[in-house]
């Protein structure tokens, strides 16, 4: 079976963390100027602009930041069959932000500050997304 869902775009800088979705590893950035972290990838640091970066493994646990339960799909013929699902902003403990979904819980349980951790589910054989659950 294929995956109908939209998948991300992969790039010269997102490669080294989807690969190691795909390991079963969730990574972010550090720079190496001014050690700030950082998530989404970028070439540059935002805080220090420097180019020099390491990948650094995340220990993938977090807190719910902020979420929203979907019950309205958009697109319907792709998204019905989930809801009601959440999508949500997790708060790594490394200080990064990761928007996600949570699974494993009914939405109307998922709370401000909950621990998570993170998950992988394998949907086509260079895509690995990672996914919270309850910690």
């Amino acid at each position: 079976m294929t995956y109908a869902k939209p998948l991300p775009v992969v790039d010269a800088e997102t490669r080294p963390f989807w690969d190691a979705c795909r390991d079963g590893k969730l990574k972010i950035q550090a720079c190496r100027n001014c050690g700030h972290k950082r998530f989404p990838p970028t070439f540059y640091c935002p805080k220090c602009n420097s180019p020099e970066h390491d990948w650094i493994e995340s220990k993938g646990h977090g807190r719910v930041f902020s979420w929203i339960v979907v019950r309205h799909p958009v697109p319907r013929d792709v998204y019905a069959a989930d809801v009601p699902y959440v999508v949500a902003l997790i708060e790594l403990d490394e200080g990064v932000r990761i928007a996600s979904n949570i699974v494993g819980i009914e939405p109307e349980k998922v709370a401000a500050n909950m621990p998570v951790r993170v998950i992988f589910k394998s949907v086509t054989p260079e895509i690995t997304l990672p996914i919270f659950e309850p910690a």
